[in-house]
């Protein structure tokens, strides 16, 4: 286990590493012993340090969602991370590229969420019962985090990962938003383009074989730390297509049919 010292400083590397736009090393490389619950401990310290400069805390994201990825890092459950107001953009708007530093973009479904949700044993339809809408979002990911250390050629670990907020850097909400039950969420899916060329494409059943089943898992997780899911929160459920660089000129468009369209550029 990290000390309190160690833990307040990796935090504080990383919130500077996200104001210079300047990455750090890998923390797993200074930390070969470095937890879960190391990371989870840095990441809820970064996150304290923003609320203290203002931000709010508006929701949370699920990652590694898909069986392949957990596969390649050797876990068998999703991660996750904190929504913030400031990490939201207006669909069809303008992403300011000089925030990021290695911007790429994922398609999933965001649940807003109606009621409170706190349950040790969360199930699908709990899940369902308590949220008020979802709608199709694009995820802006960025790393504050180099991927591949420069001098050993190590990839980063899911410890790096999850201190860095989940690679989370931004949220984009369009489309039409639906009522949890008037579709079967796991037949949603996404044409992907960047300008206008297809990337990726992907259904929503990708997630867990229910973008709800992601959702429950991080309900039961936060119980376990005594919180919930509040009304009005945003959590992304996780992405069903494989992240897409996002490049300074890029627009990024996700096509979800009869549910609309979301997108944004990178300006």
């Amino acid at each position: 286990m990290l000390t309190p010292d160690e833990i307040a400083d990796a935090a504080r590397r990383l919130d500077h590493a996200e104001k210079t736009r300047t990455q750090i090393r890998q923390l797993s490389l200074e930390h070969p012993g470095m937890t879960l619950a190391d990371a989870y401990a840095i990441q809820s310290a970064w996150v304290a340090h923003k609320v203290a400069e203002g931000r709010v805390v508006s929701g949370h994201k699920i990652g590694l969602t898909s069986k392949a990825m957990q596969a390649s890092l050797g876990i068998d459950e999703p991660d996750s991370g904190i929504l913030l107001d400031d990490m939201f953009f207006a669909d069809g708007g303008v992403v300011p590229s000089d925030r990021f530093i290695a911007t790429r973009i994922e398609a999933e479904l965001a649940f807003v969420m109606k009621s409170r949700l706190a349950a040790k044993h969360c199930t699908i339809f709990d899940v369902l019962n308590a949220t008020d809408f979802v709608v199709p979002a694009l995820e802006i990911l960025d790393t504050r985090i180099e991927r591949v250390d420069t001098a050993t050629k190590a990839t980063r670990k899911i410890v790096d990962t999850i201190a860095d907020n989940a690679a989370n850097a931004g949220i984009i909400c369009g489309g039409r938003p639906i009522r949890p039950l008037d579709a079967d969420l796991r037949w949603i899916g996404a044409l992907c383009y960047r300008n206008g060329a297809l990337e990726e494409t992907g259904l929503a059943a990708g997630v867990l074989n229910h973008p709800a089943n992601g959702i429950a898992w991080l309900v039961r997780k936060l119980s376990v730390l005594g919180l919930a899911l509040e009304p009005g929160e945003i959590v992304l459920s996780g992405s069903f297509i494989r992240p897409i660089e996002a490049r300074k000129g890029d627009t990024i468009q996700a096509d979800y049919g009869p549910y609309g369209m979301v997108s944004c550029h990178f300006a």
